[in-house]
């Protein structure tokens, strides 16, 4: 999540690899000449995905590079929360507190974040992880959740959730999606249960439309 302001520790210099020095130039092919302004969110996500953060260096990069001042830069990435201004961890934990997870135990997942992490905004101590309660991420029917880098780990439970992060604090990958065994991603346990009658599908439940339905026209005087 944007911070007000950016970390105080930042790196010296800010470089795009060769690959992304390769997407910037087919991105602004995009933009018709004095434009390139625009592309300054897909620079500053690209930016993140390359370092895990946005530091004041990469905003200035970016800046020269679009030929626009850095305090628009860094009036943008510090508007959108996806933008970190600060270093996450190597899996970054964006945890929902919102009503519908918070009802499910979200407030539990919470504890499990501080046994295993710490603090929030915080790094573990070998940088492998980090937290961030947030807003709804829109998974409500599978709370509660939480989106790890891009990914979303649904219907935990504080047991699921502590081996989870456990496995990623030692650099194992965890398999995304629900961990409810009784559901097949969002629907509902056991199944579908609406729906289900096949006349409504072979055409045999619709009634054949006889005389189109009209008003009467309106009487002239």
């Amino acid at each position: 999540m944007a911070t007000a302001k950016p970390a105080k520790q930042q790196p010296k210099s800010f470089a795009w690899t060769p690959e992304n020095e390769k997407w910037c130039v087919e991105q602004l092919k995009k933009y018709p000449e004095g434009r390139q302004a625009s592309a300054v969110i897909p620079f500053l996500w690209q930016a993140q995905k390359q370092e895990g953060w946005v530091s004041i260096p990469a905003m200035e990069h970016i800046a020269n590079q679009l030929s626009m001042p850095y305090i628009r830069v860094y009036e943008v990435a510090s508007f959108y929360t996806m933008f970190n201004l600060a270093p996450v961890g190597e899996f970054f934990v964006q945890l929902c507190g919102t009503t519908p997870c918070m009802l499910r135990g979200a407030n539990d997942l919470k504890k499990i974040c501080e046994k295993i992490i710490g603090p929030q905004n915080q790094l573990s101590e070998n940088g492998k992880l980090s937290w961030l309660e947030v807003e709804c991420l829109g998974a409500c029917c599978n709370a509660p959740m939480a989106q790890i880098n891009d990914y979303y780990y649904e219907d935990l439970t504080p047991e699921i959730f502590e081996d989870i992060l456990a496995k990623l604090n030692r650099g194992e990958m965890v398999k995304p999606g629900t961990f409810n065994e009784k559901r097949h991603t969002s629907d509902p346990e056991g199944g579908p249960t609406t729906l289900l009658d096949e006349s409504l599908y072979d055409g045999s439940a619709a009634k054949p439309i006889t005389k189109l339905p009209h008003s009467e026209p309106a009487s002239s005087k």
